[in-house]
């Protein structure tokens, strides 16, 4: 039976309100004491083209492939960049800013995950890429993350694997997080030289494969 049972919703979000015109840095987003209860970047401010083509989660300890999803990739990065600029079409710019996890009471129960992220660059370089995420159940930090993705070249194809190491919960906080699903969160926040450049959401629920 496999630990992870993964469900994507593509979920349009409600308008962005007005964002200031700022720099968000990470020390602000290491200070959320909370899950936030907007964006805190526009979809443009992605200038970068960064696009995340290939997830795959593994358990460390069994080597188990827990789940895995990829889209296509054209083949040369920088005719389709030119292409999505010539053939724009007007989308929901929340979409695909949001994801929604359903997991087995099991993957509770695991303690090191390895992530594989593949994604691809457009014309400009990006440095010192990094990764800060931040899962919540309500109002509780469960555990930051944060990676170093490095430097990348423009129109590059770029493949890493972070290394997750779960927390040690109660197990009266794992029966919650297993009886009130979706109530478990977390914020992605992604910075290039230290400033936010893209925003993503997710909750999860843990009550996969149980009987109602």
């Amino acid at each position: 039976m496999s630990v992870l049972r993964e469900k994507v919703d593509s979920i349009s979000n409600k308008p962005l309100p007005h964002l200031e015109s700022r720099v968000i840095t990470p020390e602000e987003v290491l200070k959320l004491t909370k899950i936030t209860d907007t964006y805190l970047c526009d979809p443009d401010a992605n200038i970068y083209d960064i696009d995340f083509t290939r997830f795959k989660l593994r358990d460390l300890e069994s080597g188990a492939i827990l789940f895995e999803i990829a889209k296509p990739l054209p083949d040369n990065i920088e005719d389709n960049v030119d292409k999505n600029t010539e053939n724009e079409e007007i989308v929901d710019p929340n979409a695909g800013r949001f994801v929604r996890y359903q997991f087995t009471p099991q993957f509770l129960k695991l303690e090191t995950v390895g992530a594989t992220v593949e994604f691809t660059v457009g014309s400009k370089p990006v440095n010192n890429f990094r990764m800060i995420e931040r899962h919540f159940f309500r109002d509780k930090l469960l555990k930051t993350f944060d990676f170093e993705f490095g430097f990348c070249i423009p129109y590059s194809r770029n493949t890493c694997e972070h290394i997750y190491e779960f927390p040690s919960l109660p197990p009266e906080l794992v029966q919650e997080m297993i009886n009130n699903p979706f109530e478990t969160r977390s914020d992605s926040f992604y910075f290039v030289d230290n400033c936010l450049i893209m925003h993503n959401k997710a909750d999860y629920a843990y009550n996969g494969g149980m009987s109602t």
